[in-house]
Order: C-alpha cells, then structure tokens, then sequence
C-alpha cells in the first residue's frame, strides 16, 4: 500500500489529476517522458514555442511561423509540464474510435470477410476521396504494413495498431 500512497502523492505534485496516469501503461509512460524530454530542448520542465522551433529546426522544419508554434503552445490550458503533455495525449487518444468501429467500417470494403484489401483498391481510395493521403502517406502506410505477396493489406492489423500502437516482436 505505501508504494501506491508515494505514487499518487508524487503526480499530485507534478501539478495534475493522478488519473491521467492510470491512462497508460508504465512503458507508455516512460516513452513520452522520453519525447517529452527531447522536445524540452532547454531542460526547464516546460514546453515552450521556443523549444518547439527548436525541436522541429533539429528535424529540418526551419521555417516554422511564430503562429503555428503559438497555436502549438495554445492547445494546452496553460504552461506544458510533463502532466500537462501527458494529459494533451490522453485527450487525443479518448476520441478514437474503438477497434471493433473501425474493423467494421473496413469490413464494408471487404464484402466476402477475407480480413483483407487488395492494396490497388486502399490506395485509391485513400488517394482520391475525402483527406486525400499524398504519395509520402502511401509510402509510408505501405512502410509500416506492407502487402502479401498477393497484394493484400491485412486490415485488422491495421486496426490494431491505431487503437492499441504497434507491439511488434523484434
């Protein structure tokens, strides 16, 4: 009991709601201290516009408009500590649909329930209807879940991944 007692008092701390941090598995936890680290470019516990430019200049984005960053900056209620951050996260994440939603907004693409698309198919209605994804999106969808040999696209992996991040055995 005591661990849990110092644990909870130490995120009160930190300046938020405890719950913030039962959203998230320890080892998610771990990997956004870590972005948020890289992105804190002065190491003062605070995400500001300036950090930001620096972080995107470091990635080759140098000509970031001083009011997209205060936009950035702006989507947090206040200063962005690693509460505040990790909060931003979590209200993103509440808004995706569940799994089983989406399987079966592309099992409507799948009318024989093969669990997959042809790629010809996916792409062309990726690149052609509503936010069209741009030949670098494609790229790099078909990157991260390439095709069979048949030139299928296993959607329900797809699925998996959006909803729950990739946890692929290396």
């Amino acid at each position: 009991m005591a661990p849990k007692k110092a644990k909870r008092r130490q995120q009160q701390g930190e300046g938020g709601s405890s719950n913030v941090f039962s959203m998230f598995e320890q080892s998610q936890i771990q990997e956004y201290k870590e972005a948020f680290t890289i992105i804190d470019q002065n190491r003062d516990g605070i995400i500001s516009k300036d950090d930001l430019r620096d972080v995107l200049a470091s990635m080759g984005q140098l000509n970031v408009k001083n009011e997209e960053l205060e936009a950035m900056v702006k989507e947090a209620s206040g200063p962005i500590n690693f509460t505040v951050f990790l909060t931003m996260f979590g209200e993103k994440l509440k808004g995706a649909d569940p799994e089983d939603v989406i399987v079966s907004a592309f099992k409507v693409l799948d009318p024989e329930g093969t669990g997959t698309i042809k790629k010809e198919f996916l792409e062309e209605l990726l690149t052609t209807q509503c936010d069209r994804f741009s030949a670098e999106e494609m790229k790099n969808l078909w990157a991260a879940f390439p095709p069979d040999v048949a030139g299928n696209v296993d959607y329900k992996n797809i699925c998996y991944v959006i909803t729950h991040g990739e946890d692929k055995e290396e």
